[in-house]
């Protein structure tokens, strides 16, 4: 009688210490050199992998616990040879965490003061407004001297094609190529005097005389007028977020820059 209880004990401890033991192993992704690997570790990473797009599989999960494993045999490897006690290994340091630590308060920042869907409808208002109306498909010439701008006004009068006076004398490369093509565009979108010279013309109409801007003198010519083709708000929602995101952002850094005493 009294061996069976003693036997029992024994089954009992031995269990108890399988049970320790399983917990672990299960808390442990593995024991490297006697010490421990937490399995948050392994966590840890998944999570930033993750947050990276990245899709977590088994696959991945496994390349993640042998990437943590074998850090972890060379951090040992390092500071069995003392790297973690270098002024170089410290400065570092010193530079990771403030590089972590500023990513994580304007994390904070931007979880605090996300941008509202009121927010986002103003700005696309906004953009709604300075891009509506009507949109021109135009061509220019554009050249550097007013003689030569009536030149080129003489010589399409004598029947000379625009587009092959356009690739010959045009200053502007990128649609003197294309025949003067600037395609299609909302007026303000231009300088103003080439955006008040155009919003007089008609369809199939040319500038009746040269257009002087900051660049030189514009003959213009009106290819066709359309009602502006704006984007609906839902398919550029995820750009003006970002947008107005990153605008709250700065202006955070700005302000903390400014109230900041600096000597």
């Amino acid at each position: 009688m009294k061996k069976n209880v003693q036997k029992h004990m024994l089954s009992a401890a031995v269990s108890a210490i399988l049970l320790i033991s399983n917990a672990a192993i299960a808390q442990n992704v593995a024991i490297v050199n006697g010490k421990a690997v937490p399995n948050a570790r392994v966590e840890a990473l998944a999570a930033e992998v993750a947050k990276s797009g990245r899709p977590v599989t088994p696959e991945v999960k496994a390349q993640i616990k042998d990437e943590v494993i074998a850090r972890e045999v060379f951090i040992q490897e390092a500071e069995k040879r003392g790297l973690a006690a270098t002024d170089d290994f410290k400065a570092q340091m010193e530079l990771a965490r403030q590089t972590i630590l500023i990513r994580q308060l304007f994390a904070d920042f931007q979880k605090n003061n996300a941008v509202s869907e009121a927010d986002l409808k103003a700005e696309y208002d906004k953009f709604a407004a300075a891009n509506g109306g009507k949109e021109f498909k135009a061509r220019h010439i554009l050249v550097e001297k007013e003689a030569e701008a009536k030149g080129v006004m003489d010589s399409l009068k004598k029947g000379q094609k625009f587009e092959d006076l356009a690739k010959k004398l045009s200053k502007d490369a990128g649609s003197g190529a294309k025949g003067g093509d600037l395609d299609w565009a909302n007026p303000s979108n231009y300088v103003p005097e080439f955006a008040e010279a155009l919003l007089k013309l008609n369809k199939g109409q040319t500038s009746a005389a040269p257009v002087k801007s900051q660049f030189g003198y514009h003959i213009i010519r009106v290819d066709d007028i359309r009602t502006a083709q704006l984007p609906k708000f839902e398919e550029v929602k995820p750009q003006i977020s970002q947008q107005l995101t990153q605008q709250k952002l700065a202006k955070f850094q700005e302000d903390l820059r400014a109230k900041a005493k600096i000597e």
